[in-house]
C-alpha cells in the first residue's frame, strides 16, 4: 500500500506542474547559430490539447533545381504538395534517411514515393501533385533527373517540434511542465546527438545544444 500510495503522489505532483516556455538554441561546431535544424520536445506529461505549430497543409517548390524549403517539417499523417516552377522535368524520390522512430501499431511503414513533374510552360499553372507521409521519420528528397538537387522532410511523432531561424532558436511557448526528452536533429549531423532531459517548470528554460559539424551554406 505504502509503494502504491508513493506513485500515486509523484504522478500527481507531475500532473500539476506548470507548463512552461522553453527556448532552445543551436550552435555549429565553432559556437555560430544553425537555421533549419529540428528541435523535438517529448514531455512527460502531454495532458490537454497539443499546439499548432507546423503547417496544415505544406508546399515544396522546385525552383532553380532546388527544392524550396530544403527542410519541411510536417506532423504525421500530413500531405505535402510539390510543386514544379522550373521550366524543365523533374523526377522527385523521396527515400527514408537515417533511423525513424518506432510507428505506433497499425501505421505506415517509412514512406518510399516517386513523381514525376512536368516543367512549367508560360501562361499556365505549374505542376503539382501531392503525397501524404504517414510514417514518422526522415525522408530524403533527391530527383532522378538532377542528382544535384537534394532536401529533407522530417514527419515528427511530437506536437511540439519547430525549426530553428537564422538566429538558431526554437522557442516553444506553454510546454507542459515536467520531465521531458529533447531531440536534435540536422541534416548534415550524420549521427544522431544524444537526447537530452528536460526539467519543464513555470519559469522559462533556455537549452544549449550543439552540433558536431559546421554546416555549409546553401547556395542561392
Amino acid at each position: 500500500m505504502k509503494k502504491t500510495f508513493v506513485l500515486i503522489a509523484i504522478s500527481a505532483l507531475w500532473t500539476g506542474a506548470s507548463a512552461g516556455n522553453v527556448q532552445i538554441q543551436v550552435l555549429d561546431r565553432e559556437g555560430k547559430p544553425v537555421p533549419d535544424a529540428v528541435v523535438v520536445i517529448y514531455p512527460g506529461n502531454a495532458a490537454g490539447a497539443p499546439p499548432s505549430l507546423l503547417q496544415a497543409s505544406p508546399t515544396i517548390e522546385q525552383e532553380k533545381m532546388r527544392f524550396v524549403p530544403a527542410v519541411t517539417v510536417v506532423s504525421a499523417g500530413t500531405t505535402v504538395r510539390f510543386t514544379n516552377q522550373d521550366r524543365w522535368d523533374h523526377h522527385v524520390r523521396g527515400n527514408p534517411a537515417g533511423v525513424a522512430p518506432v510507428a505506433a501499431p497499425g501505421a505506415a511503414a517509412s514512406t518510399n514515393f516517386e513523381l514525376r513533374l512536368a516543367g512549367k510552360t508560360d501562361g499556365k499553372p505549374a505542376n503539382s501533385a501531392d503525397v501524404k507521409l504517414d510514417a514518422p521519420g526522415v525522408v530524403l528528397l533527391g530527383c532522378h533527373l538532377h542528382g544535384s538537387m537534394r532536401g529533407h522532410v522530417f514527419v515528427t511523432d511530437s506536437a511540439w517540434t519547430l525549426q530553428t531561424g537564422a538566429d538558431g532558436l526554437a522557442e516553444f511557448p506553454q510546454v507542459p511542465g515536467g520531465p521531458a526528452r529533447l531531440r536534435v536533429w540536422h541534416a548534415e549531423q550524420i549521427l544522431d546527438l544524444p537526447q537530452q532531459i528536460l526539467s519543464i517548470g513555470a519559469a522559462s528554460l533556455r537549452q544549449t545544444v550543439q552540433l558536431s559539424v559546421v554546416p555549409r551554406t546553401r547556395r542561392m
